[in-house]
């Protein structure tokens, strides 16, 4: 499936090779919190300098204050009202220019490794347009970050769908969630990987554009990958490289809103990347979706935390 060998996590290899200059955003919704933990986790990479950041907020209620003062050199920029993931990270895009782009999620922690060997793959396999690393949940174990195209099936075998729970074998879930097939080490192609952290190649973007600003939260990283598939771009798995993820920190500030937007960005992605004559299902995956939305917000009236997506 992929014609990729793993490389080592050094910064100089061959003799005199030296990393490019990076870009980073991260943006931010009343997780300040997140965000210093999360620039702490790389602070020695911002000291060598060989890394920018961005934090793009969309309106916080919070004082941003402390990261200019714990890290005087990240650029802090406050939006006046919360436009969304995919227009902040368009935002900081615009402002940005480094030869590759990582976009991290507020509540990750960016793991040793994590740029010497990415940046390295990156460099040697110049057809790669989004490299995905391997995303743990804070107890160690791994997160579905990397995934086949989501299809009428995914609802009810998505990574956290109940199905996926109560039999997490089946032959559907693996086929969705392609990160259980990984063996820990081995690059892999794959349909797309999680925008709670992917290293992004500055050429693909040119090629294909940004974000697309209609979603508001949620699937903007599955069709940013389609898209840059269709442009003869490859989406990577790279396990070798690690961040950790405390899912859902910002969505858990509204998470009705948050749930909802993750349905209706659904419908969104639906109905960009269908094709006639299934679009007359329009309706009935309208319908489904909005069926499920109030299954999960009732589930998680009665306590449930983790059961979408």
């Amino acid at each position: 499936m992929n014609d990729f060998d793993a490389v080592p996590h050094e910064w100089f290899s061959p003799a005199g090779w030296k990393p490019p200059m990076i870009d980073v955003i991260i943006v931010n919704f009343n997780s300040t919190r997140w965000v210093l933990r999360c620039l702490e986790s790389f602070r020695d990479e911002i000291k060598r300098q060989r890394v920018k950041v961005i934090v793009q907020d969309n309106a916080s209620s919070e004082s941003l204050a402390c990261i200019k003062e714990a890290f005087p050199d990240v650029l802090v920029r406050r939006n006046a009202g919360n436009i969304g993931f995919a227009r902040a990270v368009n935002q900081a895009l615009e402002v940005s220019g480094s030869e590759y782009v990582t976009i991290l999620n507020p509540d990750t922690v960016v793991m040793e490794g994590f740029w010497p060997s990415s940046l390295e793959f990156m460099v040697e396999n110049p057809q790669v347009g989004v490299l995905g690393p391997a995303i743990l949940n804070p107890d160690g174990t791994v997160q579905g970050s990397a995934r086949a195209f989501p299809g009428l099936l995914t609802a009810l075998f998505g990574r956290n769908s109940p199905l996926s729970r109560l039999l997490p074998k089946n032959a559907i879930t693996r086929a969705n969630v392609l990160s259980r097939r990984s063996d820990g080490i081995t690059p892999m192609e794959v349909d797309w990987v999680s925008g709670a952290c992917m290293l992004v190649r500055r050429q693909a973007i040119k090629e294909v554009g940004m974000m697309d600003p209609r979603f508001f939260l949620y699937w903007e990283d599955a069709d940013w990958c389609r898209r840059m598939w269709m442009k003869g771009w490859k989406i990577v798995y790279f396990p070798s490289a690690k961040v950790v993820h405390q899912v859902g920190a910002s969505s858990s500030t509204k998470p009705v809103l948050s749930l909802y937007e993750f349905h209706r960005s659904s419908y969104k992605l639906f109905n960009k990347q269908i094709k006639d004559p299934f679009g007359l299902l329009s309706p009935f995956v309208a319908f489904a979706l909005a069926m499920r939305f109030g299954l999960v917000l009732a589930l998680r009236f009665l306590g449930e935390k983790k059961f979408f997506r």
